[in-house]
């Protein structure tokens, strides 16, 4: 089956061409695209984009920088694959993982796949507490409203039929796109799956993004879906 990996990305002239590099040569699946949503980068990422020239990788550019979920509403909305899979352009989530990721949907076993940082999985970067807590917190309070026993609600590795995700009307713009599309597919009664992955995270220094901002937002999404739907 063909796979669609959806990468949006802002602001990785160092990283982008080495992360579309790992994806293409990942163990699994042959049969892949690879669309990237240019989120309003304003360093060199879009003139690295612009060069490439493999008739596998989409690029798609956004006109101004909107976050992480409109670049993927946009790289969604031009998948082909029958399977879609989200891919951060930092390389925090390592495409080494594909393999685990993608097969409990072509077993037949889930509609989404999930990866976590906390079951395990190969190597992981020891930083950051506050974020680990931060995240387990709101993992927690989204289990509570959407009433299944996730362990990393956030993690960036996230996999769907790509039926599953074109009933689902996305709206958050930024990082909230993660506990809107966890409750929206709890609600549609979907079959979750978690898959360990092993975690390369970056600090501020390195390029991370994510921000108290989000985490405030994310609290905020979790009460709005887990509610309203």
């Amino acid at each position: 089956m063909k796979v669609s990996i959806v990468m949006p990305v802002y602001n990785e002239e160092k990283m982008i061409l080495a992360a579309i590099d790992e994806v293409k040569n990942a163990p699994f699946p042959e049969d892949k695209e690879i669309i990237v949503v240019d989120d309003g980068s304003t360093d060199g990422t879009a003139e690295k984009l612009r060069a490439i020239s493999d008739p596998k990788v989409v690029v798609l550019n956004q006109p101004k920088n909107r976050g992480k979920g409109a670049a993927l509403r946009a790289g969604f909305g031009k998948a082909t694959g029958g399977i879609i899979l989200v891919q951060d352009a930092d390389l925090e989530y390592s495409p080494k993982n594909y393999p685990e990721l993608l097969a409990p949907i072509l077993e037949g076993k889930a509609d989404v796949v999930f990866g976590t940082r906390f079951l395990g999985g190969g190597p992981h970067r020891v930083h950051l507490f506050w974020h680990y807590m931060t995240n387990k917190f709101l993992t927690t309070l989204s289990n509570v409203f959407t009433n299944v026993n996730l362990t990393d609600m956030e993690v960036g590795s996230k996999v769907f039929r790509a039926e599953i995700i074109r009933k689902i009307k996305l709206e958050q713009n930024r990082f909230g796109f993660e506990p809107e599309v966890t409750a929206k597919v709890a609600k549609l009664k979907c079959r979750i799956y978690e898959v360990p992955v092993s975690y390369f995270g970056r600090s501020y220094e390195e390029g991370k993004k994510i921000g108290w901002k989000d985490g405030v937002s994310a609290l905020w999404c979790i009460f709005r879906y887990g509610i309203l739907g």
